[in-house]
């Protein structure tokens, strides 16, 4: 079995990263077989054969070589770059930032970068408390983004938990105004701005 460089940081891997997959093809804009990503901070690039399931390419940048070093030992096309700067050699259908969009110099202009070589979606998680949805929304607008798609993510990175609460909280993702409650609190969402 493959060692992960985070395999100590999920409690459930399988079902983390299969679930992050199916959220990348489905919210907004559907990647086909076919589609190309690019995977901004990709880390050790574990997402890469979630989505190959899917018949998506994929490659990743990282600003960490010894990140990139270990997304290559697995076979993963990564680059070492900044994703304020980097710029693909060809466009890619979606462009992916999780647990990253924090590191954008200027969060308008990242958006309007991504644009430049993106020509399906950008797809990324955001925390509403720390970001105002409606701010995300009008950046991503003045960005050339004309449709933006949000979908709740109470997905625990670190718990296992029973089949039963997991299925409770699927459940509530989809809740709408109580799904909305509970992001005042805590979780995350996925948001899809596809061109």
């Amino acid at each position: 079995m493959k060692r992960w460089s985070d395999d100590d940081q999920y409690a459930d891997v399988e079902a983390y990263f299969s679930g992050r997959a199916e959220l990348v093809v489905s919210v907004g804009r559907r990647l086909e077989p076919g589609d190309t990503v690019l995977d901004l901070a990709c880390a050790d690039g574990r997402l890469a054969e979630f989505l190959e399931a899917y018949g998506i390419g994929y490659q990743g940048l990282d600003t960490v070589p010894e990140m990139v070093e270990q997304a290559r030992a697995h076979g993963i096309e990564a680059e070492v770059g900044d994703l304020n700067d980097y710029v693909p050699p060809e466009p890619v259908t979606a462009t992916l930032c999780f647990r990253a969009i924090y590191y954008s110099r200027d969060r308008a202009a990242f958006f309007r970068h991504v644009a430049g070589y993106t020509t399906g979606k950008l797809v990324f998680d955001l925390n509403p408390r720390q970001y105002p949805l409606a701010t995300i929304r009008e950046e991503l607008h003045a960005a050339g983004f004309a449709r933006v798609d949000v979908r709740p993510l109470f997905a625990p990175q670190r718990v296992n938990l029973p089949r039963i609460a997991a299925l409770a909280l699927r459940t509530l993702e989809r809740s709408g105004p109580l799904a909305r409650l509970a992001l005042r609190y805590r979780f995350t969402y996925v948001v899809a701005a596809s061109l």
